[in-house]
């Protein structure tokens, strides 16, 4: 038979402070004969796509056409 999960307060508060400023991710509780022994905390972060230069749209020296090909012996050898 399974023994019944004891939760304090110190547990719940270590919860608490893992769920804390979690925009994106998950939270994964081990749990052994009823006793919590171990939390697993899984992040992800998440960022916006934006086109490159559209921050500044005046006075900006980075060209998008600026970039070269690599030169090299296999670089330019296609089959």
């Amino acid at each position: 038979m399974a023994k019944p999960l004891k939760v304090d307060e110190v547990w719940l508060d270590r919860i608490a402070g893992q769920l804390n400023d979690m925009e994106f991710g998950s939270l994964h509780i081990v749990v052994h004969e009823g006793q919590i022994v171990q939390m697993e905390r899984t992040e992800r972060k998440r960022f916006e796509n934006t086109p490159s230069g559209s921050s500044s749209k005046s006075g900006s020296t980075a060209r998008s056409s600026s970039a070269r090909p690599l030169r090299g012996s296999n670089a330019s050898a296609k089959g």
